[in-house]
């Protein structure tokens, strides 16, 4: 068996090994995602595949989300070619049970994967485009709390960032940078309202990409490079909103042993690989049940229904901040 989209069309094999495939069509959700952007993430690791992809692909199931995600990746893009591209975005979910039993499950959800990568001409102009669309709601985020900030801490720009500010959108490399790029080019387009939703495991983290966000623009706008209307887009949070949220979802890396478990049942290709840049990850990812999502809900373009997903909760900003 091959994880592909030839592949799960062997379902008796599929379902003889006890492996559950997707119930929807995924190349029409995948289609309907490349034309219609609804949903983009940003760092589409290991936690992102099984928790908000499993998420995606759930609503998927029910009926009640009509197209996959859009995945970028903005840190590693050996992720894009040794484990999007080569498995057509199917991801294999591994749900691990306290009773030692297991959960498998195609995911189908993961309908594009982008380089945020202004070098590379046709990744960065596909990226204009879906940050252009109109249909765009939402854009969220796994880049880990490092990947907002922009300061060492004595106060001075890490390298990269003091790049970016001097070279400015077109040549945009950092996640904060190229987030910023994108923006401004569906200010450009239509000033289209959006909602950038941090799902990283942080305190207050929509206040915490926002500044990000806010600085980046603030210096962009001083040195020439954006505008003033740029800078109160971004900053008027009825048109771009950064809702907070509350994560819980333990993913360890993938497990060799899981690994040589599926291909003993048959599944082709699923030994782990380690990037250039130290990712471990797997076409499969494993982890257990429980995961909890809490947002704060404030999505000026709309929102799918996430609340639908398991273990998702639409809050209010105070609920989200309680303490533990």
């Amino acid at each position: 068996m091959k994880l592909s989209m030839n592949g799960i069309k062997e379902q008796e094999a599929w379902n003889k090994a006890g492996i559950t495939l997707p119930g929807y069509d995924v190349a029409a959700v995948s289609e309907k995602a490349k034309k219609e952007p609804g949903w983009v993430h940003f760092g589409i690791g290991n936690i992102f595949r099984i928790f908000i992809g499993g998420i995606a692909d759930g609503l998927l199931e029910d009926g009640i989300l009509d197209r996959g995600i859009t995945c970028v990746e903005t840190f590693d893009y050996d992720v894009v070619d040794k484990i999007y591209d080569p498995y057509d975005n199917l991801g294999l979910s591994v749900i691990l049970h306290g009773d030692g039993t297991r959960e498998y499950k195609v995911i189908g959800a993961l309908a594009e994967a982008v380089k945020a990568q202004s070098s590379d001409k046709a990744q960065w102009n596909r990226l204009k485009e879906i940050f252009t669309s109109k249909s765009l709601q939402m854009v969220s985020f796994t880049i880990t709390e490092k990947g907002y900030a922009l300061q060492k801490a004595d106060g001075t720009w890490f390298p990269f960032v003091e790049a970016d500010i001097k070279n400015g959108p077109d040549k945009a490399c950092g996640a904060m940078a190229v987030l910023v790029a994108m923006l401004y080019e569906r200010y450009k387009a239509g000033r289209y309202p959006i909602a950038l939703v941090s799902m990283d495991n942080c305190s207050q983290n929509g206040a915490k990409l926002r500044e990000s966000v806010l600085t980046m623009t603030e210096e962009w706008k001083k040195a020439g490079f954006v505008d003033e209307g740029f800078v109160n887009y971004v900053s008027d949070e009825k048109v771009v909103a950064f809702p907070w949220t509350m994560i819980d979802k333990i993913t360890p890396r993938p497990s060799e042993q899981i690994a040589a478990d599926l291909e003993n049942m048959g599944v082709e290709n699923m030994q782990p690989v380690i990037t250039g840049k130290k990712t471990y990850i797997a076409p499969f990812v494993n982890a257990e049940k429980p995961q909890y999502l809490v947002i704060e809900d404030s999505f000026p373009n709309g929102r799918p229904a996430l609340e639908k997903g398991f273990g998702v909760y639409m809050a209010d900003r105070n609920t989200v901040n309680l303490p533990d």
